[in-house]
């Protein structure tokens, strides 16, 4: 799964559009669909917003830490 699959799974699993989540983690609607179309991925105030929403909502952060930690690496195969 990808940072963005990963990211839009925890989304959805509290039933939260783009724009509610968005709100949420203090960013704009754009950001949070850049970020779920694999665009782009968020920046390290971002993440400690998206940690924070995971922590209050009893969700596993270290999944979605660490597909952003290897966001864009390319598999030596």
């Amino acid at each position: 799964m990808t940072f963005a699959e990963e990211l839009k799974r925890i989304r959805q699993r509290k039933f939260l559009s783009q724009d509610a989540f968005a709100r949420e983690v203090n960013v704009s609607f754009s950001t949070v669909n850049r970020w779920e179309s694999g665009k782009t991925k968020p920046n390290l105030s971002a993440m400690k917003s998206i940690k924070e929403f995971c922590d209050r909502n009893h969700e596993d952060f270290s999944t979605i830490e660490e597909k952003w930690l290897t966001f864009g690496e390319v598999s030596q195969k």
